[in-house]
């Protein structure tokens, strides 16, 4: 029965996401088992489930983290509202913002998960994103650019 009712739990954040010990307890008594916090507590930590820092939800240790479906409307908002300017250089690309705003709208861009993205670095008013190569840092610029234009 435990072995079962871990597997679910495993299905069950892997597919869903679910924030909390009660949302959990919900799904699992919809599919059949009828669980205490405490019983509920020992399995979660019995198979190393973590929280993602991103929404909050159960996600199995080592687990590639998925990218919420808001991420990408996040990172527009973002840009629309920080973003001041957008140069490229080879592989690497300037983001220019106000005073104060690179560090939320690096969070952002870093949220997003960007398949072309290998990392930002953020200071007061400029961000540095990394591309891969200089063919994607150029996609990437115009992306960005576009986005910032986004109302």
């Amino acid at each position: 029965m435990k072995a079962r009712r871990q597997a679910v739990i495993v299905e069950l954040v892997t597919n869903e996401q679910v924030q909390s010990q009660e949302q959990l307890r919900t799904r699992l008594k919809a599919r059949g088992y009828d669980v205490t916090q405490a019983t509920l507590s020992r399995d979660i930590r019995d198979l190393g489930l973590l929280k993602r820092s991103s929404d909050g939800a159960y996600q199995l240790e080592g687990a590639v983290p998925t990218v919420p479906a808001s991420a990408g409307v996040a990172l527009q908002r973002a840009l629309a509202e920080y973003a001041s300017g957008v140069d490229c250089v080879q592989q690497l690309i300037v983001v220019r913002t106000g005073a104060g705003m690179a560090q939320p709208l690096a969070l952002a861009i870093d949220r997003a998960k960007l398949e072309d993205v290998v990392g930002t670095l953020a200071g007061d008013d400029t961000i540095l994103v990394i591309s891969r190569d200089a063919r994607h840092a150029k996609a990437l610029a115009r992306q960005l650019e576009a986005w910032s234009q986004f109302a």
